[in-house]
């Protein structure tokens, strides 16, 4: 099985949302090790200001370490052999060294999955699914300007049906649309609009 490690320089946490800004690229990191235990990796990740005794441990980075001191980190390690130093690699770097480069990476990461449930959430008038998935998009590092694209993406979706079916009444009225809502009330309310009979109305 196949065996990489990641050592992290001090940090809080490795997932780059529990400080006052987002990093958006250990965000995507974070997501990226998650897809490579979900591919049988085994994925080992160690923090300096919290494990110390793993980098000490390690030769290859008590030696990077002292070569090139704390801007060695974050070094990856696949099965003891250092492939990166001061950096965090992509998806694909990451599929190459482990040998799952046939295995493509998909788009649908966690952060666009959240933005797909805002739609989603926004199509269906569901408040509370608002309420989570805004929240859990936020810690994923989605920016708010993401989100209200997002929002005003499925409000035009929405729309779009209520929009088309107006054109129509107005097309098949002969009015505007304005007019069209004041045939179509006229119809829901029993009688026709004066001087606008409404033949074969569907509330009639």
């Amino acid at each position: 099985m196949k065996l990489i490690q990641i050592y992290d320089p001090p940090m809080c946490c490795s997932t780059g949302v529990c400080g006052p800004d987002v990093d958006p690229k250990l965000v995507q990191f974070a997501a990226d090790l998650k897809w490579l235990a979900e591919q049988g990796v085994t994925v080992e990740r160690f923090n300096l200001a919290q494990t110390p005794i793993a980098f000490a441990g390690n030769d290859l980075v008590r030696a990077a370490l002292t070569e090139k001191g704390e801007a060695a980190l974050p070094l990856v390690v696949v099965d003891g052999r250092t492939v990166a130093s001061g950096t965090y690699p992509t998806r694909d770097e990451l599929a190459g060294w482990l040998g799952l480069s046939e295995t493509p990476a998909s788009i649908l990461t966690p952060a666009v999955a959240e933005l797909v449930a805002i739609g989603a959430a926004i199509a269906a008038n569901c408040d509370p699914c608002l309420r989570y998935h805004e929240g859990e998009a936020k810690k994923l590092g989605v920016s708010a300007s993401d989100v209200a694209r997002a929002v005003e993406l499925a409000a035009k979706v929405k729309d779009a049906p209520h929009r088309n079916i107006m054109r129509l009444a107005a097309k098949l009225t002969q009015t505007e649309p304005a007019a069209a809502v004041t045939s179509a009330e006229a119809c829901f309310g029993g009688a026709p609009a004066p001087g606008n009979p409404v033949k074969g109305s569907c509330c009639s």
